[in-house]
This record gives structure tokens, C-alpha cells and sequence, in this order.
């Protein structure tokens, strides 16, 4: 990766995606896994078309969760029998785009919203396919995240939908054919995801048993985790798939006719992006060496430890130049506040203006989970990089693009009255 070269042609701060290694990451997961299940880009993790596009190809379906989601999916070509669209909140204007693409499956998230799909598709005279997403009672630990087993948004309580019995049945328009749950995020024990797996392959079957729906899918959701830290280890995918595979196989021997699906964002796309920014200046404050430079954590929250009770640092490298890390910076951004600290206490070579630095593993919730807008300074831009060409698959936000969309009128800016 020519790091110097794609800083002159599209500037910095840029996110920087090896399509290379987001092509062979998915098929090394792909080959791993059981054959029945597939595996659903999270798009939530990386919204962009180019990333998508990459993916794709390599034979990943899509999990969405909003409309412009949806549409970049369609737009990028992809059978809408290979879609699912999840989220606690959806809008009548979502759930009319799903009927309308005639996707595969709606993820319900609450019995009312089971109701207005239910309407929804009866006005259009179809049938629309419904995994139940269940909120189970029970948790596992060992995911940054833990996702179920406590009140949540998300979901139905596992003890609500076996208490609804064959009244999930019963709509006319929302046909209920499968359950999907997400028991946690960022899990690098492979240990916990397959008793994750265990425990909801068990609950579709005692649900199916108790509400006479179909198992037309199960959606075992995701959560694998990417090692960010120090004292972190990457989830060890073979250790993984030796006690998941023989899980999915006697669940599908059961269920013969029955979608296996896996959800995947972070997995799939974090080790293979780089946030990309130059050094303005460097300078001594009470001791402590700072690197300030054109990115910061409005393009890259995740690199504050937001949700953290320890702070660390992302993976961090000097770009441009070869040279010892032998000193302790802290990298800091460009916005007005302390808080803007991209890294702290990193070990790095001596920095100099015009550096450039790398923030690795960046490739999942990086711009779009960031306050891009904070100091009006708008959205990084974005490219792919396959097979040795650089492809700008987002361009830079403008100030003529930031201020686009604000409007004023002239009776804000007169005196009467004051």
C-alpha cells in the first residue's frame, strides 16, 4: 500500500479499505463455516457502496437496517431473496420498501410492529415473510456487549412469544416463519458463541413447538468480535467452527429446510480499513510530546473508548516514512475539545509536520457512527484499494456541501420586538 501516493491523489483524513483483504477475509470465513450457513453483511458496520460492492462479489448477502441501506443493497444489484432488514424502530416508510422489493425477510422487533406489517402487506394482497427477533432470558458472558438476557429494546421477551402461542400464527399478511436473536458484540471467546448458538438454536425449536410457526430461517445473529487492544486476541476461527459446524449440522439434519443465517459487520471489514490523517503540527505541553493532526474523533469516535471503563488506543503506525517507535505522543485532532484525542501515550517514531498516521483495524463503525458535522468540518472522504488501484468510493464533504442544506429567511435577522 503506497500510503504517501493515496494521500496526493485524495488528501487527508481519508479511510483507507484494502478490498483485497475484505474479499479473501470473507471467503476464509465462508470456507470455514458449515455450508448451510450463510453468512449477511451487517451493513450498519460500513455503510459504503464500494465496501458493499466488494463483498458482494465475494458472496456475502445483506442485512440492512434502514432505507438507505436497503436501497444501496438494490441498487448494487442484489436479489432481494438475500436481504433482511432489522431494527427496534422501523418506519411505515421501511416497512413499505421491504414489501414493495419483496425482500426476504422483515426481523420483528415487537408485537405491534408485527401488526403494522401485517397491515402493511395486506394492502399491497401479499404475504410477507417475518423472523421474530427474540429477546432471550438468558445471556452469556464474554461480549463487549451483552445483548440479551436483561430489558432491552430490542426484541420480544422470550417469555412473551411463547406465551403468544398460535396466535403468531393467525395474521393474515405477516406470515411469522423464523426467529432471530443477537446475544451479544465483539465476542472473542469462541467458546461463547457457540453456546450463544446452542442456546438459540434450542429457543427456535421451543418456540416453533409452541407457537406451530414455521422455521422457515434462523438467524443466529453475529457478534464476532475483532482484537483492538493490547492483551487482546483475535477469535480463533478454527477453534470457532470445530464446535459450531457439528452444532449447525444435527440442526439442519432436524431441519432440512430451514435458512441458516449469520450476521457479520465488524468481522468482516474492521482489519481491512485505515484511517488515514497528516500531521499539522507537533509541540511540548508540560512534559508530553502531541502529534495535532487533520483527523480526529469526529471521523473516528470509536478511537475515544467510548463505553470503555479503561481507555486504549487503536492500533496506531507512523505511514509515510520508516522509523522506531521509540517515543510516548499523543495524537490529537483539530476540534475544541480535550476529548479529541485520537491517541494517548502512543509509542511512535519522533513525529515531524507532514507525517502521515494510520489508525488500523478502522474499517467498521468508523464515519458513519462519528459526529462528522462537529465543527462543521463534514465527512472524510473514502476509498477502496483492489488489486493494486485506488478507487474513491466516497469524496470529501465541502464547506459548500456542509452548509448546503441550511436555509435562512430575512425575518430571523431583524431587530422588531427586541
Amino acid at each position: 500500500m503506497n500510503w504517501n501516493q493515496i494521500a496526493a491523489e485524495h488528501g487527508t483524513p481519508t479511510y483507507v479499505y484494502d478490498g483485497d483483504h475484505l474479499n479473501q477475509h470473507l471467503r476464509e470465513l465462508r470456507a470455514a463455516l458449515h455450508p448451510a450457513l450463510e453468512v449477511f453483511f451487517s451493513l450498519k458496520s460500513n455503510p459504503n457502496r464500494g465496501v458493499y460492492d466488494v463483498l458482494r462479489a465475494a458472496g456475502a448477502r445483506a442485512e440492512v437496517s434502514s432505507l438507505a441501506e436497503l436501497r444501496t443493497v438494490l441498487a448494487a444489484g442484489t436479489d432481494p431473496g438475500d436481504i433482511v432488514f432489522l431494527g427496534p424502530g422501523k418506519s411505515p416508510a421501511e416497512i413499505e420498501a421491504c414489501i414493495e422489493a419483496g425482500i426476504y425477510a422483515l426481523v420483528c422487533e415487537s408485537l405491534p410492529e408485527l401488526a403494522q406489517i401485517d397491515e402493511a402487506a395486506g394492502r399491497r394482497g401479499v404475504r410477507q415473510r417475518v423472523l421474530l427477533r427474540v429477546n432471550p432470558a438468558f445471556s452469556v458472558k464474554g461480549s463487549r456487549l451483552t445483548m440479551g438476557g436483561k430489558p432491552r429494546q430490542f426484541g420480544i421477551d422470550e417469555a412473551t412469544v411463547l406465551a403468544a402461542g398460535p396466535s403468531l400464527g393467525e395474521f393474515a399478511h405477516a406470515d411469522v416463519a423464523g426467529v432471530q436473536a443477537y446475544l451479544g458484540t465483539r465476542i472473542l471467546d469462541a467458546d461463547v458463541v457457540v453456546k450463544n448458538t446452542a442456546y438459540i438454536l434450542d429457543l427456535a425449536e421451543r418456540i416453533a413447538a409452541a407457537t406451530g410457526i414455521r422455521l422457515d430461517a434462523v438467524d443466529i445473529g453475529g457478534g464476532l468480535g475483532v482484537a483492538y487492544f493490547d492483551g487482546e486476541q483475535d477469535l480463533d476461527l478454527a477453534a470457532l467452527t470445530k464446535e459450531l459446524n457439528p452444532l449447525i449440522e444435527r440442526f439442519t439434519a432436524a431441519h432440512p429446510d430451514t435458512r441458516m443465517i449469520m450476521e457479520s459487520g465488524r468481522y468482516l471489514t474492521a482489519d481491512a480499513g485505515t484511517y488515514l490523517m497528516r500531521v499539522r503540527y507537533v509541540k511540548e505541553s508540560m512534559g508530553e510530546k502531541f502529534a495535532v493532526t487533520d483527523g480526529g474523533t469526529h471521523h473516528h469516535m470509536a478511537a475515544v473508548g467510548i463505553g470503555s471503563f479503561v481507555k486504549r488506543n487503536f492500533p496506531i503506525e507512523l505511514l509515510s516514512r520508516s522509523a522506531e517507535s521509540t517515543e510516548s505522543w499523543n495524537v490529537t485532532g483539530p476540534l475544541c475539545t480535550p476529548n479529541d484525542t485520537v491517541a494517548k501515550g502512543a509509542r511512535l517514531p519522533s513525529l515531524e509536520a507532514g507525517d502521515l498516521l494510520g489508525v488500523r483495524r478502522s474499517g467498521a463503525y468508523g464515519p458513519s457512527a462519528s459526529p462528522v458535522y462537529f465543527l462543521s468540518h463534514g465527512h472524510p472522504a473514502e476509498v477502496v484499494v483492489r488489486h493494486g488501484r485506488t478507487y474513491l468510493v466516497r469524496r470529501r464533504d465541502t464547506v459548500d456541501d456542509v452548509l448546503a442544506k441550511q436555509s435562512t429567511h430575512p425575518d430571523l435577522s431583524t431587530h422588531e420586538g427586541v
